[in-house]
């Protein structure tokens, strides 16, 4: 990151009247918290202590276990992006929906 922002200003500093704008730097998605409790999950999975809330059963999946790490870091108040919705289950709903009326 730090570097891209440097190549970019020293890039078009012989440029006279070039300004960077906001967008040509990047944010972070994730905050500190959010990779914390990701490595946290990852390594309980690897001792096989990584439990599902639903179910109890132990975690195989790395996914899964991102999953559960983001899913805590949102809890605990980290900078995590909201959870995206299926599709699957909003189409489930509008169907749903017409059939009862």
């Amino acid at each position: 990151m730090k570097g891209e922002c440097f190549r970019l200003r020293t890039m078009f500093a012989c440029h006279p009247g070039f300004q960077l704008n906001q967008e040509d730097f990047a944010v972070a998605k994730y905050g500190k918290k959010a990779s914390d409790k990701v490595a946290e999950a990852m390594h309980e999975r690897k001792e096989g202590t990584l439990k599902s809330g639903g179910s109890g059963k132990k975690v195989t999946s790395k996914k899964q276990a991102i999953a559960i790490g983001l899913s805590e870091a949102r809890r605990a108040g980290g900078k995590v992006p909201a959870k995206k919705s299926s599709a699957r289950k909003s189409t489930a709903k509008k169907k749903s929906s017409s059939r009862k009326s």
